[in-house]
């Protein structure tokens, strides 16, 4: 201490302090120039110092990096529904061109046995064999109408998983498409429209790798959409479609209930009818007199009978049928195909051609009133029909059963003309038959009388039609099982059995 009382100062602690104060100058500095480096670098400030185009262009850029998981997800949600209607349409365009392709090739048929009176004698046994032999070797799963195969793909159990052998695929669709053609150019008595539920049913499945989960669209849905919308292109009846998928392929409880919901409303319609007068509330043409309701009895208790009869045979060809021709068919089957062709081209060349392919000509003619069509031509048509679906060919039996039914109306018009009954126009006894004989053999009412309706506008005794086709569908139901869901299952028993 100084003497005048003042400590004196450590020159090393002085320097300490000095070299202290010297850092945190640094420091400060060097805080500054990290601080002005950070905001040189803020995303932000760049914007805000930006120009306002600049400036937008990354305001996008920002709200599209935090929007982007859920864009992607949005377009994969999008690019599903594309591929569902983009498979929507392909339906379509293959049931317009299985329509004109079977159209030609029927057409090719007709105009090659006016020049050549002998050639169906040698194609249709050929064809027969030949096609059948494809079948098998190529395109195992196309047999048939194609709605059974539908129907089982459906109903597939998980316990035959590993051992299915798949009824829907593309190869499929183009082997229904190729042969089918083939067979109804070969004088066939097929149809188209069984074909085409089976060709929309492969091309709506071949959609389902496409589809994100996000959709919630099941194969099975895809399977019924396909085939509701075959039925519906094939026909041109978009009504008829839908209650195809509600009433054949999904055979629910609600589907059950068709018999319940026609009574209801049919009768309803027909009391109504019968106390208020018979008009629309705009007013329509009538197509029939008195006595209609007679005529509706008869028309179904008789189509009812015959679709039967028809569901039937076609029930016991594909399982449970006996005897010398069962057993020629089981071990020589394209021996018993080639047969099948010669006596298709037999009864063919008997009834002058009235018998082969879908029967649409026919069909029409005996709408429009042509006496031309002779009176056996419903039978021969039954029995062309039965005979082609024994040979295990793919075709159809929708438009081959309507040219039955018309037959039937044709009968039933001249037996009983002069009658009550006979009051009635023969078109509206035609058409009762046409739904009563489909109603009776696909046992699916509600179907029948939509597309018979759709197809020949007749909205003026839609009541009547709905009680043909109730009517007819429970005579069927005394003497067969139901055509397609028998067949779904017998297919179904072979799989298991494999």
């Amino acid at each position: 201490m100084n003497a005048d009382g003042r400590k004196s100062q450590d020159p090393d602690r002085g320097a300490d302090r000095a070299d202290a104060m010297r850092a945190e100058a640094e420091t400060a500095e060097t805080g500054n120039s990290d601080a002005e480096n950070t905001a040189s670098f803020d995303p932000d400030a760049q914007v805000m110092r930006a120009t306002p185009l600049a400036r937008y262009v990354a305001l996008i850029q920002a709200d599209l990096r935090r929007r982007w998981p859920y864009l992607l997800a949005q377009s994969r949600v999008w690019l599903g529904r594309s591929a569902f209607w983009l498979a929507s349409l392909a339906v379509g365009l293959a049931a317009v061109g299985f329509a004109l392709l079977t159209d030609k090739a029927a057409h090719l048929f007709i105009e090659l046995t006016r020049r050549y009176p002998w050639a169906p004698f040698l194609i249709s046994p050929l064809a027969g064999a030949g096609l059948l032999w494809v079948t098998r070797r190529w395109f195992q799963g196309a047999e048939g109408s194609g709605i059974p195969q539908v129907i089982a793909e459906l109903r597939r159990p998980y316990a035959v998983v590993n051992v299915w052998r798949p009824l829907v695929s593309l190869r499929i669709a183009f082997g229904k498409v190729l042969i089918g053609v083939a067979a109804v150019g070969a004088g066939f008595s097929f149809g188209r429209e069984g074909p085409t539920v089976q060709v929309g049913a492969c091309l709506m499945a071949a959609a389902e790798r496409f589809l994100p989960a996000t959709l919630r669209i099941q194969r099975h849905h895809l399977l019924v959409a396909g085939g509701a919308a075959g039925i519906a292109a094939a026909f041109n009846t978009p009504l008829a479609g839908i209650a195809f998928a509600l009433e054949e392929l999904f055979r629910n409880v609600e589907s059950r209930m068709s018999g319940v919901l026609i009574a209801a409303i049919a009768l309803a319609g027909m009391l109504a009818k019968s106390l208020l007068g018979d008009h629309a509330y705009y007013g329509h043409v009538y197509l029939a007199d008195g006595g209609l309701l007679l005529a509706v009895l008869v028309c179904a208790v008789v189509s009812g009978v015959a679709g039967g009869l028809f569901a039937r045979m076609l029930v016991l060809g594909g399982a449970g049928w006996r005897g010398p021709f069962a057993r020629l068919r089981a071990e020589h089957p394209y021996v018993f195909a080639a047969l099948i062709g010669l006596f298709i081209a037999t009864l063919g060349w008997v009834c002058g051609g009235l018998t082969w392919g879908s029967g649409y000509t026919e069909t029409r003619a005996i709408l429009g009133g042509h006496s031309d069509i002779p009176w056996f031509f419903g039978l021969a048509k039954f029995v062309a029909t039965v005979s082609a679906y024994l040979s295990g060919l793919p075709g159809g039996i929708f438009a081959p059963s309507l040219a039955i039914g018309a037959g039937l109306g044709q009968n039933i018009s001249a037996l009983f003309s002069g009658t009550l009954i006979g009051a009635v126009l023969p078109s509206a006894l035609i058409v009762l038959c046409m739904v009563g004989f489909l109603s009776a053999a696909t046992r699916a009412p509600i179907t029948a009388f939509i597309i018979v309706m759709e197809m020949v506008e007749g909205y003026p005794i839609v009541f009547e039609l709905m009680a043909a086709a109730l009517i007819a569908s429970t005579v069927s139901r005394f003497i067969s099982p139901p055509l397609y869901l028998s067949l779904a299952n017998q297919m179904i028993d072979r799989q298991r059995q494999a």
